[in-house]
């Protein structure tokens, strides 16, 4: 049997992972061997969760530990924690993002951008900066990092978001040339709309939902479990020669991307 997705033996960190993509992935990726640790601002969600994808597995490797991602110190802490609970980290998915101001640019506040920008992207750039050195010492590991097809285009009310979601994949490419050396893999996840109840705004309308739709070759959205099996092929050796992408999960309504 091919070992080609077997992600036994690894560490893997997950932040925004309570629910909805989050989620998703991390119940592919302890399917798949992974011991992982969890984490958003709630530990009763993540509990839920843990407790969930431990039932459907039939053994316990998924582990909550609350954090804020918008602070550096509790990142800190949730890294440490990984460490203590599982072992040095082979795998960072950083999915937590927030858009606080649905709107114009030009109506956002301070506190809203800053906060759109701390939590989508320093929060990544912090913790890159923290799991690198276990990479490094293991001889490589994987980094994704979930960014959005709104970074490919201007929008008239998601404006903020879409600037945080095209540094995210800034961010990715230059960590891969600078970790690549180190057999250190990076990588951008792009959903589109994808079904959860951070987007429930995109398509909890009958209008909006078929406008989109028409859109997309596959003709339908995206749900949770089309992120899946990509989580589980960046993370395992499959994806061994691939780093500093920014890979699209639209069903074609991004062809060229």
């Amino acid at each position: 049997m091919s070992n080609l997705f077997d992600l036994s033996g690894k560490t893997c960190l997950l932040t925004g992972a309570s629910k909805g993509i989050g989620k998703s992935m991390a119940l592919a990726l302890a399917q798949h061997g992974g011991k992982l640790v969890i984490s958003s601002r709630k530990i009763d969600a993540l509990r839920q969760t843990a407790e969930e994808i431990n039932s459907i597995i039939g053994e316990e490797k998924v582990f909550p530990v609350a954090a804020n991602a918008g602070r550096k110190e509790e990142l800190e802490y949730l890294v440490n924690e990984t460490r203590r609970i599982a072992g040095k980290i082979d795998v960072l998915v950083g999915n937590a993002g927030v858009n606080p101001h649905y709107g114009p640019m030009s109506d956002i506040s301070d506190e809203a951008f800053d906060k759109t920008m701390a939590t989508n992207v320093k929060s990544n750039h912090w913790l890159c900066q923290m799991v690198a050195p276990d990479m490094v010492d293991r001889g490589g590991g994987s980094i994704m990092i979930t960014s959005s097809v709104g970074a490919f285009e201007h929008s008239l009310h998601l404006g903020t978001y879409a600037i945080s979601k095209l540094a995210v994949i800034g961010l990715v490419r230059n960590l891969a040339a600078e970790y690549g050396p180190k057999n250190i893999r990076v990588n951008a996840i792009c959903p589109a709309i994808i079904k959860t109840d951070f987007a429930k705004a995109l398509w909890d309308d009958d209008t909006k939902a078929k406008e989109a739709i028409a859109k997309i070759p596959l003709g339908r959205l995206g749900e949770p479990e089309d992120l899946q099996g990509l989580a589980v092929f960046l993370a395992s050796s499959a994806s061994s020669y691939i780093t500093g992408q920014a890979m699209t999960i639209c069903g074609g309504g991004y062809m060229w991307r």
